[in-house]
């Protein structure tokens, strides 16, 4: 595991590098169209650094914030650089599946979702898996067949803001998809997709080709951003080089 974990509020936060590559053919596009407004005259593909995060509590109980990329065919296969890392990783830190007690999904796409569910059976079979009630609704029926129907009734939807254990927060931050969340620890916020390429550090109003609501995306990004700056918090991101930024 290349990437040196933080201890945040009582909590440990394990960066995962579940992979790393450019996008596939199928989604690819130059970084200028990708943030118009942005990446001026940048070429060269953009490699991404697909990061999930372990969270430890001092009982130690665990949080996973993302499931990654899957395996060989996970629908994150036509594009993502497949198969991901995630159990690896987690081995790393001494973690089994079946010991990961809560899974947060930051969004349905398949490169933070598709290694929730393997051959149609859960990856962490005890864990409940948390996530927006408006995600769920919002998700095309491939994406409720591959994770949300295996998943059963360890799926725990839910309204807005919630406690996934003591310290750890879910906050709803659409844009990118309708019921997108970050998740909260101390100062520290992971982002998910709320935050996709460094050039939203510097004008948060960049939109990302993908986000569902480019306006809204935009907007929840710098509200958000503005929050982490004014309290000289740190945020975690998906898919930058380095999964650690801090502002202010």
């Amino acid at each position: 595991m290349p990437h040196q974990p933080v201890t945040v509020a009582g909590i440990e936060v394990f960066p995962l590098c579940d992979a790393v590559g450019p996008m596939g053919d199928a989604i690819r596009r130059p970084l200028p169209e990708m943030f118009p407004g942005g990446c001026h005259g940048e070429s060269g593909e953009w490699i991404l650094h697909f990061h999930c995060y372990l969270l430890r509590d001092g009982a130690g109980r665990t949080v996973l914030v993302d499931t990654g990329v899957g395996g060989d065919d996970s629908p994150a296969s036509s594009w993502a650089p497949v198969p991901g890392r995630l159990l690896a990783e987690l081995a790393h830190v001494a973690v089994s599946p079946e010991a990961v007690d809560a899974v947060v999904i930051t969004h349905l796409h398949s490169d933070h979702a598709s290694g929730a569910v393997t051959g149609g059976s859960p990856v962490f079979p005890n864990a409940r898996h948390v996530l927006q009630r408006a995600e769920i609704e919002a998700a095309d029926e491939s994406v409720l067949d591959h994770v949300i129907r295996p998943l059963g009734e360890r799926v725990q939807a839910v309204d807005g803001g919630a406690e996934v254990l003591p310290g750890i927060h879910v906050l709803p931050t659409p844009g990118h998809t309708p019921g997108h969340q970050v998740v909260r620890v101390g100062d520290l916020v992971l982002t998910g997709d709320v935050v996709l390429h460094p050039v939203q550090l510097e004008n948060p109003r960049v939109p990302y080709l993908y986000d569902a609501d480019p306006e809204l995306a935009a907007a929840t990004r710098a509200e958000l951003l503005d929050r982490v700056r004014a309290e000289r918090g740190m945020i975690g991101t998906a898919h930058f080089a380095e999964p650690f930024v801090r502002l202010g």
